[in-house]
């Protein structure tokens, strides 16, 4: 398995037989380098989106037109791209699961928001999701943007998430610190990366405090487009 930050919430997994991408920002994103592109996008197989947020949607469409790949995420978002774009979806909903190739994703509950920024304002987007992606015989747990929430003992105990890619910059979601509460409490990870910090001057610029909250965790913090194999 190889898990590689793109830079904010954007992950490359290859787990199985798939290439995902997660919450593709790649132009735009001040944390990306825009010449390895190509690098980051090829042989994906699937983008998966946890909401609509500009931080996280606003390149779906033109990846997922260039690459001639299908858009898996909440039903109402699915078929809003469906429609007004004419791209492939795969639309579901929180507690379904759906297979792609011999990996398994399972959405699960966020507490954040989610829109679509239009001419008239924000535009409803579906509700905001995490995810548990399961292949090669382990599971990760995506969890888009979120707080904590009681929801996680249960997802926990359910799901056994052995990997934890978790939202900490803070300000639109938990912070380093309540990140590190929140597994701590709730999970048993083997490793956690964070992500949605350091992007804007808003947000965290170090993860230290996961670090420091979470002795006997590994807990990795890669440079934008390295890759970490587990």
């Amino acid at each position: 398995m190889k898990i590689t930050w793109l830079g904010h919430s954007s992950f490359r997994i290859e787990i199985g037989d798939q290439v995902l991408l997660i919450d593709p920002w790649l132009g735009g994103n001040p944390s990306f380098p825009d010449d390895r592109k190509s690098e980051a996008t090829e042989w994906a197989t699937q983008i998966l989106l946890t909401h609509g947020h500009f931080d996280h949607a606003s390149e779906v469409v033109d990846i997922a037109k260039e690459l001639d790949v299908p858009v898996v995420g909440i039903f109402d978002l699915m078929g809003h791209l469906e429609g007004a774009h004419g791209l492939k979806t795969m639309g579901f909903n929180k507690g379904g699961t759906v297979a792609l190739g011999n990996v398994s994703v399972t959405m699960v509950n966020a507490v954040h928001s989610s829109s679509i920024s239009t001419d008239h304002g924000p535009m409803y987007a579906g509700a905001e999701a995490g995810f548990m992606i399961s292949g090669e015989g382990k599971t990760i747990y995506v969890s888009g943007d979120t707080d904590i929430m009681a929801d996680m003992e249960w997802m926990a105990e359910y799901h056994r998430p052995e990997i934890g890619i978790l939202c900490a910059g803070g300000h639109f979601t938990m912070d380093m610190k309540r990140a590190a509460f929140a597994a701590k409490k709730y999970f048993d990870f083997k490793t956690v990366i964070p992500c949605h910090y350091a992007t804007f001057d808003a947000l965290e610029q170090s993860a230290d405090a996961l670090v420091e909250g979470l002795p006997g965790v590994d807990v990795k913090t890669p440079e934008v487009m390295e890759t970490i194999e587990l």
